[in-house]
């Protein structure tokens, strides 16, 4: 399970690997009010993702790691809502592993400088949807986990930490 962490929309996307192949299985995004307290809305995405890790029991979940910009209030946002993502994981007994923004478009796209347009349709194309995701948070919570899946092969079993989504 990939996902794009953020206080006021939060991507989530689920692949399976067999053989060799990934496919998608669920993707989406929990919207958290804009109106509600931040507190409320950390519950919100808590919640939500504990019942997504519940039904669809993952064997890892990855993380895009924190970017710093320019704007420091919103990292901070998104550090709280990565936070209760890793909660509502550990909580399950679900290992995370934190990916760069860079990592995460290199693994998808041959990139790491690769914009949001080139992430939505190398995820489509990856994982042989019949069109790109809609929403960027989908696109890049299912780069994500196609960028983790990449990095743990059978080969690499147990818990891989790479310092990459």
């Amino acid at each position: 399970m990939g996902i794009d962490p953020g206080l006021a929309n939060t991507g989530f996307g689920v692949v399976r690997v067999v053989g060799g192949r990934m496919s998608a299985v669920d993707g989406g995004v929990i919207e958290a009010p804009a109106g509600d307290a931040p507190e409320r809305r950390l519950v919100t995405i808590h919640a939500e993702l504990a019942k997504l890790i519940d039904w669809h029991e993952p064997e890892a979940v990855g993380l895009e790691d924190l970017y710093f910009g320019k704007n420091a209030r919103s990292a901070i946002a998104v550090g709280e809502a990565r936070g209760v993502a890793m909660l509502a994981a550990a909580a399950r007994g679900v290992p995370c592993f934190d990916y760069t923004p860079q990592a995460v478009k290199l693994a998808v796209c041959g990139s790491g400088a690769a914009d949001k347009r080139q992430v939505q349709r190398m995820v489509g194309a990856l994982l042989s949807l019949p069109s790109p995701p809609d929403s960027d948070h989908t696109a890049d919570a299912l780069a994500v986990a196609i960028c983790h899946a990449s990095n743990t092969r059978p080969e690499h079993a147990g818990r891989i930490e790479v310092g990459v989504g």
